[in-house]
């Protein structure tokens, strides 16, 4: 399937990529791994299948986080936190007049979507997480984490 058109919603340190596929009665924002981008997504034929069934009932909103695909870059030793991701769901809903959405969060963004369920629960109908994690990063209370090489090389 092809890319669905990209727009930008203006935040105040960035600009962030967003598509809206679909016209179904609910909205519904899926939060993806942190590493995403918007038009590559639909060249995967699991995941296109994936994002057109959930278009299928719902008004998709879909967005990179300021520093992934194609919203703003940002200097790699200033990642943003998750809680400045989170408002970039907050910054998107706002552009695209969602007063109220459902969010799917899968890896990475579980933790966007679970944050912004709890800072905005008048805003979030629904929550649903998929793979979701407290932690990668192995550590002293985490020994079975990914080594700091390997999250390095991740990175």
């Amino acid at each position: 399937m092809k890319a669905p058109e990209t727009h930008y919603a203006k935040g105040p340190e960035a600009h962030v990529a967003y598509q809206v596929v679909g016209d179904g009665p609910i909205d519904l924002v899926f939060l993806g791994e942190w590493f995403c981008h918007l038009e590559l997504q639909w060249e995967d034929p699991t995941l296109a299948r994936l994002l057109r069934r959930l278009a299928s009932f719902s008004r998709l909103i879909l967005f990179d986080p300021r520093g992934s695909g194609l919203s703003d870059p940002v200097a790699l030793g200033a990642l943003p936190t998750v809680e400045e991701w989170t408002d970039d769901l907050r910054i998107v809903m706002e552009a695209v007049g969602s007063e109220r959405a459902a969010l799917v969060g899968a890896g990475g963004g579980a933790n966007m979507a679970m944050l912004f369920t709890a800072t905005h629960p008048a805003r979030v109908s629904a929550l649903a997480v998929i793979n979701a994690y407290a932690r990668i990063a192995q550590g002293p209370d985490f020994p079975d984490g990914v080594s700091a090489d390997l999250f390095e090389t991740f990175l």
